[in-house]
């Protein structure tokens, strides 16, 4: 839903930025955006005289958009602070009352991955990212993604193997299972590195 909205965002910049540039080249563009302003004026003129207030209002139709636009932007913000979401360089935090409080870093994790991935012929590489978010308490838990990229001419079935012994390593280390999103694809390493060759 996030990159939906980001790509409406973007398309709906870019077209303003393409008309705004064909305005001040086109003059046939800046007559019909002066036209197409003109009556977007005229229409709020005429709905601002359906609900006349005291001055210095003059309408409440010039508090009622505000306040509406207030209102959306303070539900968005309502609605993101309720996520928890975000990444995050802790991917496991214990307290204890005598021992204190015991924190797991993320480059911690992704260390012990490179390290276990020393030597293996079907990834070339690795990246593992923690983020927050909600349990069905409310409470702000963490949970992790690995991406792994394959070798070219590497077997799927290997890397996911590859992949569940990771994770398997990751919970050890953690001493509790985590939610962990496993992703496998291809990058530059990927295309940069020797094929994988039988024998």
């Amino acid at each position: 839903m996030n990159r939906t909205f980001l790509a409406l965002a973007g398309v709906i910049l870019i077209g303003a930025g393409i008309l705004v540039a064909a305005a001040g080249l086109s003059a046939d563009v800046r007559t019909g955006w002066t036209a197409v302003a003109g009556s977007a004026l005229t229409a709020w003129q005429a709905l601002r005289d359906t609900a006349p207030s005291p001055e210095p209002l003059g309408s409440w139709w010039s508090l009622a958009v505000p306040a509406v636009l207030l209102l959306a932007a303070l539900t968005t913000i309502l609605w993101l602070a309720r996520q928890a979401g975000g990444r995050t360089r802790t991917a496991a935090r214990e307290d204890d009352p005598e021992l204190g409080a015991t924190a797991v870093e993320v480059s911690y994790l992704a260390a012990a991955v490179e390290a276990a991935l020393e030597g293996n012929r079907s990834v070339v590489g690795s990246s593992l990212t923690a983020w927050r978010r909600r349990g069905s308490k409310n409470a702000a838990r963490t949970s992790l993604r690995l991406t792994l990229q394959a070798r070219r001419g590497a077997s799927p079935r290997e890397v996911a193997d590859v992949a569940e012994e990771l994770v398997r390593s990751i919970d050890a280390l953690l001493g509790h299972h985590t939610d962990v999103l496993v992703r496998i694809g291809t990058g530059t390493r990927t295309k940069l590195a020797r094929a994988l060759r039988a024998g």
